[in-house]
């Protein structure tokens, strides 16, 4: 039977992924997973621009002499941006995670065909 794809043709294919290779693995599986995996970086990403937009806004708003009391909402700016960073951090290793876990789980499962 000829295989509809090969996991050795696709270039870079080891580039951040911990996960091994299953030859029994189909290609709308594989395409499942990659989805994903690449919508959990997407994500992450967007949780570093928030924070370094609040970064910048924070700095500016510190950097505002004549309006002082910005400079609390500068302050909070700052601190809400190194929160949004750990939760974004901690989000992404945690889905990267759970996805582990998932693709593991589903090769103990037999194969019903």
């Amino acid at each position: 039977m000829k295989k509809l794809f090969s996991f050795r043709n696709t270039k870079l294919q080891h580039f951040g992924r911990d996960l091994k290779e299953d030859q029994n693995l189909i290609l709308r599986d594989y395409l499942s997973i990659e989805r994903t995996r690449l919508s959990n970086e997407r994500t992450l990403l967007s949780y570093i621009r928030t924070f370094l937009y609040l970064i910048v806004g924070g700095i500016a708003l510190i950097q505002l002499d004549d309006l002082y009391n910005l400079k609390y909402l500068g302050i909070l700016a700052l601190t809400l941006s190194v929160v949004f960073l750990i939760i974004g951090i901690f989000r992404f290793f945690l889905l990267k995670k759970n996805l582990k876990h998932f693709y593991y789980k589903s090769q103990e499962r037999p194969n019903p065909h």
